[in-house]
């Protein structure tokens, strides 16, 4: 969402030259890399499965005809004065949509046309999901910020709120639903362990963005080491099959980080597996995982 609000509040001056900072390899690899392919195959992935948010892929392959940009990756969470100061944004104006209350809207880029406005309007009527991934995006010396809008409606979930296209949202990233409350730290990390074990959920970017935590990494069965974009992108083209946990230890290593052994099981076999889950700013992550298949 961030990158097609970016492209259209500066519709007016076509000819600049934008340097799009994104924390996201996910989003630069689909808009310069894996779109063009997609296009072809009617929008379609490889494997012949649709292509996930489409109608908004579709959205910026429009808003990008003519224009001149340069994608720059950038580390989220890492000290980058352009991606904090855009991540303190978005969780200002999410903290606002929680409390039903108006969040401080900045006049947007310079010189846009009223019409602009009302287009960004009514795309901005749901907040950006939560691993959007271009939560550092700036043009010139313009930060983006969000529009002004109605509260969206959202039904609850145990772990945060759904949001566009069926993703996490920013909401997740404050963690105070009141059902995750009553749960245990152990207890609340196992259900997310489970949650991250399922099919669906491992298909869906947004909340795979918002499960896994900034500095991800996994060694694979096959010792293969697995970083957090590589994982995502892999998971959204494969998510596996339905697997069962069977707990095996759930330790507390300190206050904020927790370590889960278990068993799994799934139609092709059975491993074991141990992960460490991490308290980042009110949301437990999983830092690291590891599986070993059984024999």
């Amino acid at each position: 969402m961030a990158v097609l609000d970016l492209f259209r509040s500066t519709a007016h001056v076509p000819q600049e030259e934008l340097l799009i900072l994104c924390d996201s390899q996910y989003v630069i690899n689909c808009i310069t890399k894996w779109m063009p392919g997609w296009k072809r195959k009617g929008w379609r992935k490889a494997d012949g499965k649709p292509v996930l948010n489409v109608d908004l892929l579709k959205d910026i392959d429009q808003a990008i005809v003519g224009r001149k940009y340069t994608f720059e990756w950038v580390k989220g969470h890492a000290g980058h004065d352009l991606n904090e100061a855009a991540d303190e944004r978005a969780r200002a104006v999410a903290t606002a949509y929680q409390q039903g209350v108006a969040h401080r809207a900045g006049p947007g880029y310079p010189g846009a046309r009223e019409d602009d406005k009302e287009v960004r309007l009514a795309h901005s009527s749901t907040p950006v999901p939560a691993g959007a991934g271009a939560s550092s995006l700036t043009a010139g010396s313009a930060t983006l910020k969000a529009d002004r809008s109605p509260r969206p409606h959202f039904e609850p979930t145990l772990f945060g709120e759904s949001g566009i296209f069926g993703q996490a949202d920013l909401f997740s990233e404050l963690d105070d639903d009141a059902s995750a409350q009553q749960l245990s730290a152990e207890d609340t990390v196992l259900a997310l362990e489970r949650e991250l074990l399922r099919p669906d959920v491992r298909a869906d970017i947004g909340r795979i963005g918002v499960l896994l935590h900034p500095d991800f990494a996994e060694i694979g069965s096959s010792g293969r080491f697995w970083t957090r974009d590589a994982m995502m992108v892999a998971l959204e083209e494969d998510p596996g099959e339905p697997t069962e946990l069977e707990l095996l230890s759930a330790d507390r290593l300190s206050e904020n980080t927790i370590l889960l052994n278990y068993r799994s099981f799934a139609p092709k076999g059975s491993a074991l597996r141990s992960s460490i889950w991490m308290l980042d700013r009110g949301q437990w992550r999983l830092r690291f995982h590891q599986g070993t298949v059984e024999g």
